[in-house]
C-alpha cells in the first residue's frame, strides 16, 4: 500500500528549509502533493531546495524570511496568502545551535540568539498562519524539536532549554487549537547527521538522517482526521 496523497491544493510552509532536516521536510511534502513555501534567510540555499523539488515534478517557491523578526514572518505570511490563497501544513524547523559551553560562560547575546529562533519565532509563525488555517478548515503545524527538549544536555543548556520550551508550548497550543481542527504536533528527533547537531565523538553512519525526519511528518500529516499524534520521538536504531 502506497503512501496516502495529500489533499489537492494543499500549501505546505516550511522554515529553515533550505538545506538539512528542513529541505527533506520540504521534498517529502511536495511528493506527497503539496505546493511548497520554503522560508529561510538565505534565498540562494531555499533556491537548492526549490530546484530539487521542481525538478521532481513538485512545486516550490522560496521565500526569504527570518523568523526572529516579526515583520519578516508577517510579510512571508502576506505573500502566501496572496498567491496561494489558504496554508494548509505549517512546519516549524528553523533552528540554531549552542553546544560549546556551560551555561555560566554564554554570553547573554548568544542566549538571545538561540531562543528568539527557537522559541519565538515559532510563536511568531503559528501566530501568523494560524488565524489562517483556522478561517479555511483545518492545518496542521508541526514543530520541530530535540530529544534534548525531553532530557538534561550537559554544555547545551540554552538550546535544550528552548527545546523544552517548545514542547511546553506545542502541547498548550495543540488544546487551544484542536477545536478549530488544526492538529498540532512536536517532532523530537535525537542527534542527526547534520551541521546544527554535535557528531564529535560519534559515528555518523548510524546517526538519524533528515529523511528520518521528513518520514515523521510525512506521517503526521497523512493521518485519519479523527485523530492526531501529538508527540514523537525518534532514535536511531544504533547508538551512534
Amino acid at each position: 500500500m502506497g503512501e496516502q496523497r495529500l489533499p489537492k491544493n494543499s500549501v505546505a510552509v516550511v522554515t529553515g528549509g533550505g538545506s538539512g532536516i528542513g529541505a527533506a521536510i520540504a521534498q517529502r511534502l511536495a511528493e506527497l502533493g503539496a505546493s511548497l513555501v520554503v522560508c529561510g534567510r538565505t534565498q540562494k540555499t531555499l533556491e537548492k531546495t526549490v530546484a530539487a523539488i521542481t525538478k521532481s515534478g513538485g512545486k516550490a517557491v522560496a521565500v526569504e524570511c527570518d523568523v526572529t523578526d516579526v515583520a519578516s514572518v508577517k510579510a512571508a505570511a502576506a505573500r502566501v496568502m496572496k498567491e496561494f490563497s489558504r496554508v494548509d501544513i505549517l512546519v516549524n524547523n528553523a533552528g540554531v545551535g549552542a553546544f560549546s559551553q556551560p551555561l555560566v560562560k554564554m554570553e547573554p547575546a548568544e542566549w538571545d540568539a538561540v531562543m528568539n529562533t527557537n522559541l519565538r519565532g515559532v510563536f511568531y509563525c503559528i501566530r501568523a498562519f494560524a488565524p489562517e488555517m483556522i478561517k479555511g478548515g483545518g492545518g496542521h503545524i508541526i514543530n520541530i524539536s530535540s530529544l534534548a527538549g525531553k532530557n538534561p544536555m550537559a554544555n547545551g543548556a540554552a538550546y535544550a532549554a528552548s527545546k523544552w520550551g517548545l514542547n511546553g508550548l506545542s502541547y498548550s497550543v495543540a488544546e487551544e487549537l484542536r477545536g478549530s481542527d488544526v492538529r498540532v504536533s512536536v517532532v523530537c528527533p535525537g542527534s542527526v547527521d547534520t551541521d546544527l547537531s554535535p557528531h564529535e565523538g560519534k559515528n555518523k553512519s548510524k546517526m538519524l538522517q533528515p529523511d528520518d525526519v521528513a518520514h515523521a511528518v510525512a506521517m503526521l500529516v497523512t493521518q485519519a482526521p479523527q485523530s492526531f499524534v501529538s508527540e514523537l520521538l525518534i532514535r536511531p536504531t544504533q547508538k551512534p
